[in-house]
């Protein structure tokens, strides 16, 4: 699945840990929301238009099969000049030596005459014991199925692009609070610095803020790297070009979702379960088609035809343009019945192949079920889990802040090290990005639920607000 799992410190570790920096992107155009940047992604992204024209290449399919009801025209026109030996006996069926109609002539004469023909051959099936039905049908099946891929593809594009969207959200919030640590940071300095210029506090203490702040620096270079690398991840589905993409996270940063029961999951309704169902329904009607490939062809032919010869059964030669024009006329009217009666041997171990085709994929729709149900149980636990996280999360940063103050209260009145001030303004930095991100945790759990679900339209209604 694309969805992909994200707690607070997992995402935050890797925002941190990321190396280098990058330079910040060209002021960014009008903010999009998640449900602007989904429907984005489903106009602009190639995958959809891929599939789009394969649904229509299996719509085309459908008229393909619907043409065999149609009777066949043959038509042949010929002009030739050929030597007129013929002899008796027979050839089995082949493609290479011509065939030769007129009398045995009993000599071998290279001398040459013009021959001419013209006809046409008219061929219909007035029945088939519903073979051309069984072979619309599968068409038909096909389509649909063409056409669930195209639904399980535009799901697949909007949760990847909605997770990105809460990705690039996640890494501004980061960014958030380095930046915040960056001035907690600056403004122990200057008090620090002040202090240690009226020789109240060693020059060492300096040295330790400035080197906390130049980690923070890093971290803050790290955050925008990461800012930019999502960013870039969203302009890929979106067709948007990166430095022109600007994301609104609406209530999501500020407010959390409403705690409505959620409803079962109906793992049925699900895009993967459509396209799998759709993918069992064309295997079992190719099936059926191939069940009725074992019965004889009745085929009603007509034929009109004409030929026109420079020789004449005795063998001569009636010279000039003789022959170049049909002048014997035929018509013709009849039933033709076609036998397969070895074909049942290979049909028989086709229809094997497809009988164990059709359990395979059947198999594979347990699966897809069970796997759809793990993921929406797991979901609805971790958006529990979140929903807790988020509550306590403001305690977390308001006990972290009135011990920063504390200890520099403390540290100023000379009551404590340096290294007091530095892991409580570390505890605090920490503190605001599980604060920052604990609302989008819960956010993004949701988003899991939608997308096991199979159906996004009522997460991004709700997130876009």
């Amino acid at each position: 699945m694309i969805a992909r799992s994200f707690t607070c410190r997992a995402v935050a570790s890797l925002l941190l840990m990321s190396a280098g920096s990058a330079p910040l992107a060209a002021q960014p155009s009008t903010p999009l929301t998640i449900g602007q940047a989904v429907e984005s992604a489903l106009r602009n992204y190639p995958s959809i238009r891929v599939t789009q024209e394969q649904m229509n290449a299996a719509a085309a399919g459908i008229r393909l099969a619907q043409t065999a009801y149609l009777p066949r025209v043959d038509g042949l026109a010929q002009v030739n000049r050929a030597t007129r030996n013929n002899v008796f006996g027979m050839l089995l069926p082949q493609s290479v030596i011509p065939s030769i109609s007129g009398p045995v002539l009993g000599s071998n004469n290279f001398g040459t005459a013009w021959g001419s023909a013209a006809g046409a051959l008219v061929t219909w099936q007035p029945f088939d014991f519903g073979l051309r039905g069984a072979q619309v049908a599968s068409a038909t099946a096909a389509r649909d199925r063409a056409q669930a891929a195209v639904t399980r593809t535009r799901y697949e594009v909007s949760v990847a692009t909605a997770d990105a969207f809460l990705t690039v959200i996640a890494a501004q919030q980061t960014a958030q609070a380095a930046r915040a640590a960056m001035d907690s940071w600056q403004v122990l300095l200057t008090s620090i610095h002040a202090l240690v210029a009226a020789q109240l506090r060693p020059g060492a203490d300096e040295s330790r803020v400035q080197a906390e702040m130049a980690q923070a620096q890093t971290q803050l270079a790290q955050a925008e790297q990461a800012i930019e690398v999502a960013r870039s991840t969203v302009a890929g589905f979106t067709g948007l070009n990166p430095a022109q993409i600007a994301l609104t996270a609406g209530k999501m940063v500020d407010q959390l979702p409403p705690d409505t029961p959620q409803p079962a999951l109906e793992a049925a309704a699900h895009p993967l379960s459509v396209e799998q169902n759709a993918t069992i329904a064309e295997i079992e009607s190719q099936l059926r088609s191939l069940q009725r490939t074992n019965y004889p062809e009745f085929f009603v032919q007509g034929s009109v035809s004409a030929r026109g010869t420079g020789l004449l059964t005795d063998g001569s030669r009636l010279g000039g343009l003789n022959g170049l024009a049909p002048t014997y006329q035929n018509f013709a009217l009849g039933l033709t019945v076609v036998f397969p009666f070895t074909d049942r041997f290979a049909i028989r171990e086709q229809e094997a192949v497809q009988n164990a085709n059709v359990r395979a994929q059947q198999a594979q729709a347990q699966l897809i079920a069970t796997n759809l149900q793990t993921q929406f149980n797991a979901a609805r636990v971790s958006l529990a889990g979140a929903r807790r996280v988020a509550l306590n999360t403001p305690v977390e940063v308001s006990s972290a802040r009135t011990a920063l103050q504390q200890a520099t209260a403390r540290y100023q009145s000379g009551l404590a090290p340096i290294d007091e001030v530095a892991q409580a303004q570390r505890l605090l930095v920490q503190a605001q990005i599980d604060d920052g991100l604990a609302r989008l945790t819960v956010w993004r759990a949701l988003l899991e639920m939608a997308a096991a679900r199979g159906d996004l339209r009522p997460f991004l209604a709700e997130a876009s607000q």
